[in-house]
């Protein structure tokens, strides 16, 4: 009888090792199991990081988690060789039940605690955001549904996606350093981002505790729903930065007397990258000034963009061109006398002209034409008040930054710092393209508010991973000077958890037996990446570091 060898099994792996090794990293797997205790056959940690896995491949839906096991080597990338059975619908539900009963924030505080704890995140500024996210399927509405308390209501509510049609709910995050989520929750498809806002306030500073952050030693980022008078007292002696809504009259009245007294202080191009032809650096300028709100004075900061605001400028223009048609339409019905109006924009003289009439026959060259009649018309002069309309132009590239971060002393800040941290604010409303990522998530389909709730957990510890890799690699190029291959192998300065995917796309892992290997080297873009992120080569052979 002859020798038979064990068949060569071929994986295409890509960059799930990664996601393993940065789940290793902070003890994912571990910290779970010790928070949710159970007696099932495969642990939850296991599942939970079978679904982050499944999540973050961007290949199928959370339903068919089976299904993508099937093609992947699990003693690999989960650490243990599970049959794809093991993540049959069933089980995926007992554990969304199990994380749900437990406490989703319980678990996820305790996995972001892990990861504070061996990254060292920098907590001195919390930014605050919500989104909506659209459900498809037949919910009850909160006044038909059986069940009397559930964890948040699916209903209709402002959509953010503009589906009015699609009910929903809202979640809202708050992270730290480089948009790194430290908490997360869902709420009913109608809350109010000032409500949201409001909640989260009453417990910030026994949450950031936790993380051992004292009051006192962070700054809350928030968007301008954060201004209400509930919040603002809320807040107390927190310091914050917030956008001043321009419903307020103090926000318009400070942006008037910024332009007017034009004591500008140039800020330059605030930008990670190089601008280019096609993607010139905005340039700012900021002038400091203050208003009142309920009684309280506020450090208010009026910021100038040379990009201005597109859908302000749109308006303006609107505005100029409703002007013009105002002052035709005067004109045409304007009395036979010297007549003057305006509009905001717009000049309009009007005087009589008077128009002879002359006689039939050829004029003579010696004597004047004899006028048969007088006529009379309108001579109109429209003409542009460039002043104001430049004034106008200058006051809609304008928006105002309200704080209470001081000038001077600890956690001081000047306006261009105020500026900066405000725009970080952008990293952590790019996180909710990636939680509504239709190729990561894909449409939510589970029919109980419970169990989206927990969905919600491991789709937030899917973006803690996501954007600690992100962190890593630009932590290595600022501290290195090393740039890393962008797109069209461009070097960045800025490279991206998405870039690194699609650096990995098509590496493959043969297995014969109990042994792996690469069907092919590594490239040296990708072994840059690796040095990058910190992860050894061997996470792909082995599954772990040797």
């Amino acid at each position: 009888m002859g020798l038979v060898l064990p068949p060569i099994e071929a994986y295409q792996v890509q960059h799930l090792p990664i996601v393993k090794a940065y789940a290793d990293k902070i003890g994912l797997v571990e910290v779970i199991n010790e928070v949710v205790p159970t007696e099932m056959a495969v642990d939850p940690g296991t599942i939970v990081l079978g679904m982050i896995l499944d999540t973050l491949s961007g290949r199928s839906p959370l339903y068919r988690l089976e299904e993508f096991f099937a093609h992947q080597d699990t003693a690999l990338l989960v650490g243990k060789a599970v049959a794809p059975e093991a993540f049959q619908d069933d089980t995926v539900g007992r554990v969304l039940d199990r994380l749900y009963a437990t406490g989703t924030m319980k678990v996820f505080t305790a996995c972001a605690v892990r990861a504070d704890r061996v990254c060292g995140f920098d907590k001195r500024y919390v930014h605050f955001d919500t989104t909506s996210i659209m459900v498809y399927g037949d919910y009850l509405l909160p006044e038909e549904a059986k069940e009397s308390e559930r964890p948040f209501r699916i209903t209709y509510g402002y959509s953010k996606d503009k589906r009015p049609d699609l009910k929903q709910f809202v979640f809202s995050t708050l992270c730290v350093d480089r948009a790194v989520p430290l908490w997360g929750k869902p709420h009913d498809g109608n809350a109010s981002d000032k409500t949201v806002n409001n909640t989260l306030l009453s417990d910030i500073a026994t949450f950031l505790a936790q993380h051992g952050v004292t009051p006192g030693a962070y700054i809350y980022v928030a968007d301008a729903a954060l201004v209400t008078e509930e919040n603002l007292t809320a807040l107390g002696d927190t310091l914050f930065i917030t956008r001043l809504p321009a419903t307020y009259n103090e926000c318009g009245r400070l942006i008037a007397e910024a332009v007017a007294h034009n004591t500008w202080t140039e800020l330059g191009v605030l930008t990670h990258t190089q601008p280019t032809p096609h993607r010139p650096g905005t340039a700012y300028k900021a002038y400091e000034g203050e208003v009142t709100l309920y009684g309280t004075p506020y450090r208010a900061v009026v910021i100038h963009s040379s990009a201005q605001d597109k859908r302000r400028q749109k308006r303006l223009e609107r505005e100029i061109q409703a002007s013009q048609s105002t002052l035709q339409t005067t004109a045409r019905a304007a009395e036979q006398q010297t007549y003057f109006c305006h509009t905001a924009y717009h000049l309009l003289e009007v005087t009589v002209e008077e128009r002879p009439q002359y006689g039939r026959g050829r004029p003579s060259a010696t004597k004047p034409r004899a006028v048969k009649a007088m006529r009379y018309g309108l001579q109109t002069t429209i003409s542009a008040q460039t002043e104001r309309m430049a004034r106008l132009y200058e006051e809609a590239g304008c928006f105002v930054l309200l704080t209470n971060v001081p000038t001077a002393g600890d956690l001081a800040h000047s306006a261009g710092e105020v500026l900066t941290v405000y725009k970080e604010q952008h990293g952590t409303e790019q996180n909710y393209g990636f939680l509504k990522d239709p190729v990561i998530v894909n449409s939510l389909f589970l029919k109980k508010p419970e169990r989206i709730e927990a969905l919600g957990l491991v789709l937030l510890l899917a973006l803690l991973i996501w954007r600690l890799m992100e962190r890593a690699m630009r932590r290595h190029v600022e501290t290195t000077g090393t740039l890393l291959t962008g797109w069209d192998k461009k070097a960045t300065e800025r490279p991206t958890s998405f870039m690194m995917v699609t650096k990995f796309a098509g590496v493959i892992v043969l297995k014969h037996g109990h042994n792996r290997q690469l069907a092919r080297p590594l490239s040296g873009v990708q072994q840059q990446y690796l040095i990058a992120l910190d992860v050894p080569i061997a996470y792909f052979t082995d599954g772990q570091s040797r």
